[in-house]
């Protein structure tokens, strides 16, 4: 019976409702913005009759978490950075280096002298007089070995020495320690970058450690990438100050010659400290975590030779008093001085973790860089150019929906419009997952929530023509609606499941907007399913309680395909094959002969984008960087709709000159000087630079996210079906991924991190479609057991074939609004969804049917059954 129990309506109404609160901030983002860097604001001190204003312009009971907005659409800066790791060994090495002298001096009579003839980095190579005192040697050396810090190094030791010949012995880091050294270095180089920023006042800075060594760093608003190398390069200000008294007023006086300063970690506890340091950050030569002797976490520190006299001198005459760690005028800590500390060196005790005492050592060492750091990827986005972008998306995106909800009232009728208001709510769940998790939207990511418009309505299309069929010959109308959603049921999740995977693959192996584009369409399709079995389910359900309608689809509706089509589809079945065949073999063959127009994403290099006022001439722009010798310059004209008469655009494309990883930002800065020389008020909205070493590794996860893509679909598809269902999928995906680098290649059009995505959704898509046909065919192989295969192959891609072109057509509309008006940023993006659509329809009917058909398929069911299971044993699920 059509029915849905009260609880589960409450539900679904009150997941709907809390879905649309949540995403409304987002209809009122500049609104909602203000307010929270207000109350921000207020939060830290520094109200004002209009910050107060400000924060009362979004009421406090509403949400006001919002998606946070992508660099290509904000507009800001980017950078990935390498943290040179390995140059830090070297230091410990040449830190340590006084101290094992001293303790091989102490014992001269048996080692004789000793020297360092170090050639090796990050090694530190002894030599002593006398070779019968190498086993002391050995001891005394080892005996500086300290146990490591770390929960993954615990038990061992910091340091190996092993020896090299009769008079020389070798201390180096233990692979342990290089491990716990790798973790505290890159954690150190993070605080550092997070404090620049930070200090600079920049909107909400996103710094984030990528991988082992790596670490992301983009920030809005800024002009350009250099600014934040500018700032990152900035040394710390790290002092070590006499502490006066501590207060917990703000506004207390300090007196003559001292400064207030807040705690770092003790919120509202201020210290008094004497303005001039007694040693400062720049002679701080290390500082680790360790443990005291009573085995608890605590933090050494180590100075140089001058700071170790001057903190020897001050300690002296000052045990029993506090001293304050300052950095960037906040108090680190303020430990008490227990005793003398001479040779430079020290120990800070206290109530700390292990953590702490980790984080603790990280903010001693945060005044200046542990190691250098190699940009390898940098990205800049003028704010025009973003706001272009989003103003180019709401637009693609309004249109895409208007067509589409068109399009389904007339194919559906008032059941369209059901679909309509699910998809309506489809949306703001998206925006409302988005806004709680603390997303980031990007440029991909509109893509990806355009593509969700068009695809979300197959699940609808999918039940809606289930429901027509079951029309024809269920006993009523409650019956067919019932049945429609439950033989629906399966098609649908099979086919989202597998696309689910591909955006889960995209999410893992991407990074920047692809991951953008990956997470939208993974909630898309979450999302669309939901609004798709519950919201438009209860909506019918609804209407049908009311009305008692004794019949469904009565009216004229708009219909791509006519009713009860029996084409033959596999009367040329060969030249189908043979088709597609010479296809792939001549994208083969182009993508042989000329390759791939590859971006700098895969080649390396850097972009810029200019934008002028005035006519371009290629020609001229060409002469102009000729007296930089360049090499290689690449220059094209950027052609759009959307461009007025004043607007023109061309990128430039540069290669890394001589032994440069990359672009210099000296050769930039030239490129942009000489172009200006054509036109002074040239303006340059982007800039993007990535070096071959990032350019290498995004190859490689490009070619392994789309094996591991298809490897994913033909186990799933295997699992759920037949081992020929999975290879006849797999055959059409493979065919799919071919032609659209062949077209690319053929077309020489840009092939760049986008189109990889790009190339994995019509992965999902095609699959999409090639798994609805396959349900369809599973069932009727049940349900016509005599049947031929080819009879049964037919009948279902002809019972399938209105889903298909409705799910292609309302696809193909969103996607198409996307390529007109959605701005030439992404139009290479978009075409090679346009084109995986055309070519995965085609496929799921041509190329993954027929292959199934050249495989057959293993029909067990329609064996004749032992009686081992009783009476019901011959029962057909």
């Amino acid at each position: 019976m059509l029915k849905i129990d009260l609880w589960k309506r409450v539900a679904i109404w009150l997941v709907v409702a809390i879905g649309i609160l949540v995403a409304l901030p987002n209809a009122f983002y500049n609104r909602v913005e203000m307010s929270n860097d207000a109350e921000a604001l207020i939060a830290q001190g520094e109200g004002g009759s209009e910050v107060e204003a400000a924060a009362g312009d979004w009421p406090s009971f509403m949400p006001d978490n919002l998606v946070n907005l992508g660099l290509d659409l904000r507009g800001g800066a980017q950078l990935l950075a390498e943290v040179q790791v390995a140059d830090v060994y070297e230091t410990r090495m040449r830190a340590l280096w006084p101290e094992v002298r001293d303790v091989l001096a102490a014992q001269r009579d048996i080692v004789g002298f000793v020297t360092d003839e170090s050639d090796t980095d990050g090694e530190l190579r002894v030599r002593i007089s006398q070779a019968a005192g190498m086993d002391t040697a050995l001891e005394l050396a080892r005996g500086l070995a300290q146990p490591i810090v770390s929960l993954t190094g615990a038990g061992q030791s910091d340091i190996q020495v092993r020896q090299l010949s009769d008079t020389d012995l070798v201390i180096s880091l233990t692979e342990a320690e290089q491990v716990a050294t790798d973790d505290r270095t890159v954690a150190q180089a993070l605080e550092i970058v997070r404090r620049r920023i930070d200090e600079a006042g920049t909107r909400e800075p996103s710094i984030q450690r990528q991988g082992v060594d790596r670490i992301l760093i983009q920030v809005p608003g800024v002009g350009s990438a250099q600014e934040i190398k500018d700032l990152i390069g900035t040394p710390g200000q790290l002092g070590f100050h006499p502490v006066v008294g501590s207060t917990s007023d703000p506004d207390a006086r300090a007196g003559a010659g001292n400064i207030l300063l807040p705690s770092l970690d003790q919120e509202g506890l201020y210290y008094i400290v004497e303005n001039s340091s007694v040693v400062s950050g720049e002679e701080l030569v290390d500082s680790q975590p360790t443990f005291d002797q009573n085995n608890r976490p605590a933090v050494t520190f180590r100075f140089n030779a001058s700071g170790a006299r001057k903190f020897g001198e001050y300690t002296q005459d000052n045990i029993g008093s506090p001293f304050a760690i300052v950095l960037d005028d906040e108090v680190v800590s303020a430990p008490t001085i227990q005793a003398h500390i001479s040779g430079g060196s020290g120990i800070i005790t206290g109530n700390f973790t292990v953590q702490e005492s980790t984080n603790l050592a990280v903010l001693l060492r945060a005044g200046a860089l542990p190691a250098d750091l190699e940009f390898l990827q940098e990205q800049t986005v003028g704010p025009d150019l973003g706001k272009d972008s989003i103003e180019a998306g709401a637009i693609a995106c309004i249109v895409a929906f208007v067509l589409v909800l068109v399009y389904m009232v007339l194919s559906y009728g008032l059941f369209g419009i059901f679909a309509n208001v699910a998809l309506l709510v489809n949306v703001a769940l998206i925006f409302a997952l988005l806004s709680m998790i603390g997303g980031t939207l990007t440029l991909p990511g509109i893509a990806g929530i355009v593509l969700t418009i068009g695809m979300a309505v197959d699940a609808n299309v999918l039940i809606f023509e289930r429901i027509r069929e079951e029309a024809r010959t269920a006993k009523g109308p409650a019956r067919a609606i019932e049945l429609g959603y439950e033989k629906a049921l399966s098609a649908i999740i099979d086919a989202n499941i597998t696309t689910f995977l591909t955006a889960v693959i995209l999410f893992a192996m991407g990074a920047g907007p692809v991951r953008g584009f990956a997470i939208t369409l993974g909630l898309g399709i979450v999302t669309s399913v939901f609004t798709a079995i519950f919201v438009t389910r209860l909506l019918v359900v609804i209407w049908f309680e009311r009305k008692r309608p004794k019949a469904l689809f009565t009216g004229k509706y708009l219909r791509l395909v006519k009713e009860n089509t029996s084409f033959d589809f596999f009367k040329r079945a060969k030249v189908w094959l043979g088709i597609s065949a010479v296809l792939v073999v001549v994208a083969i063959g182009s993508f042989a002969v000329q390759g791939l127009n590859y971006g700098i994403d895969f080649k390396g290099g850097t972009t810029l984008r200019t934008q002028s006022a005035q006519q371009i001439d290629v020609a001229d722009y060409r002469a102009a960087l000729v007296p930089l010798e360049l090499g290689d310059v690449s220059i094209t004209e950027v052609f759009d709709p959307n461009f007025g008469d004043d607007r023109f655009v061309t990128t430039v494309a540069l290669q890394a000159q001589g032994d440069e990883e990359a672009v210099s930002n000296e050769t930039i800065g030239a490129v942009q000087e000489a172009l200006r020389g054509l036109d002074p008020e040239m303006t340059f909205p982007a800039v993007e630079s990535v070096g071959p070493t990032v350019s290498g590794e995004l190859i490689m996860d490009a070619i392994i996210a789309v094996v591991l893509a298809i490897g994913a679909v033909l186990i799933y598809i295997w699992l759920r079906f037949e081992w020929q269902f999975a290879l006849g999928a797999v055959a059409a995906l493979v065919h799919d991924v071919f032609l659209t680098i062949g077209i690319f290649s053929e077309l020489k059009l840009q092939f760049d991190l986008a189109i990889i995505a790009a190339l994995l959704t019509i992965v999902g898509y095609s699959l999409n479609d090639t798994v609805v046909v396959f349900d369809r065919v599973r069932e009727n192989l049940r349900k016509y057991k005599a049947k031929d295969l080819k009879d049964v192959l037919n009948l279902s891609i002809n019972e399938t074939l209105s889903r298909t072109f409705m799910t292609s057509f309302t696809t193909l509309l969103a996607l198409i609004s996307l390529y007109v008006l959605g701005g030439d940023v992404i139009r290479g993006f978009v075409f090679a969804m346009i084109w995986g659509v055309i070519v995965g329809t085609y496929s799921s009917i041509f190329v993954a049917s027929t292959t199934l058909l050249v495989l057959g398929v293993k029909r067990d069911w329609s064996k004749t059954k032992k009686n081992v299971g009783g009476q019901f044993a011959d029962i057909d699920a």
